[in-house]
């Protein structure tokens, strides 16, 4: 039923975050939430504004439509109850596509929750049912770790997953905005996206971003080309030059002078530093002493 997307993002949680079964345990998150099921209005129900998904496949859209239309809704959505209205938790595009199908009801779940739970709830589903992209989960976590003031350790406990995933994705959101739209957009993986990050500069990141897109680098082809940029071939041949006789000479003379290692590093353009070892604070002491009665 729905279009075809990206690689690694498509095949429901377990492709996103690791293996479902063992890793994510939705009743963390729900555990403290009561329901009933009733038939509301469609039009007293309202999109969640918090809601992870951002983009809905229009195709995917109206396949469900003609679904619900020949069939009816065979999981009902889920809500929370404010005032004269209900805020959708989990389902928008059930509720999407019975708004496309002209329905005047929907089954729903209504749910006593916390606005934290209601987040959490919304994030868990749309990882289950649908191939987020890693940007919106990204979103997503970042949006719960400062609406609800929690820590990442914290929230790696409510949807079970390990901190340094969570930190993966956040990461993802230091990169240029060109990057995550191509992200978004399928046009680049998420391991493409990690290798990229490492790179310092944004101008190298853009290039590397344009030369993924236009030959179709794999991951691994990604991670040596920003191999190469991090450490340049010949780098320390280029900023450190090798030493004249002088400058040897004047090391050994130092070196025993002062009965410890001495080493002297100068560049291509013949600044330099001088460096004396020591093994303790007396040491030093002594060091010291030998240099200031130097005349």
């Amino acid at each position: 039923m729905a279009s075809k997307k990206g690689p690694a993002l498509g095949k429901g949680l377990e492709a996103i975050l690791g293996n479902a079964d063992s890793d994510l345990q939705p009743n963390k998150v729900i555990s403290s939430v009561t329901a009933e099921l009733s038939y509301l209005p469609i039009d007293k129900i309202e999109p969640n504004p918090n809601q992870p998904r951002k983009e809905f496949d229009a195709t995917a859209l109206d396949e469900l439509c003609q679904s619900i239309r020949e069939n009816g809704v065979i999981v009902p959505i889920t809500v929370k109850k404010e005032k004269d209205k209900y805020i959708l938790i989990a389902g928008e595009r059930r509720y999407r596509a019975c708004k496309q199908a002209g329905l005047k009801q929907i089954p729903a779940y209504i749910k006593v929750a916390t606005q934290q739970e209601i987040m959490e709830m919304a994030l868990v589903e749309n990882m289950q049912r649908e191939d987020l992209n890693a940007i919106e989960i990204a979103l997503s976590l970042k949006a719960l770790i400062e609406e609800c003031n929690i820590t990442q350790e914290k929230m790696s406990e409510r949807i079970g997953k390990n901190r340094s995933t969570i930190t993966n994705y956040l990461r993802l959101l230091k990169l240029p905005a060109e990057i995550q739209i191509a992200l978004r957009n399928n046009q680049i993986s998420m391991g493409h996206a990690r290798s990229i990050i490492n790179v310092e500069s944004q101008e190298k990141q853009l290039e590397i971003l344009k030369r993924i897109i236009e030959k179709g680098l794999s991951v691994r082809q990604v991670e040596q080309i920003v191999a190469s940029v991090k450490t340049p071939e010949n780098t320390t041949k280029k900023t450190r030059k090798e030493l004249p006789e002088f400058h040897k000479d004047t090391r050994f003379a130092l070196s025993k002078r002062l009965d410890t290692k001495v080493d002297i590093t100068r560049s291509m353009r013949g600044k330099g530093n001088i460096t004396i070892s020591f093994r303790n604070d007396d040491d030093f002491q002594r060091i010291i002493a030998l240099l200031e009665g130097v005349k």
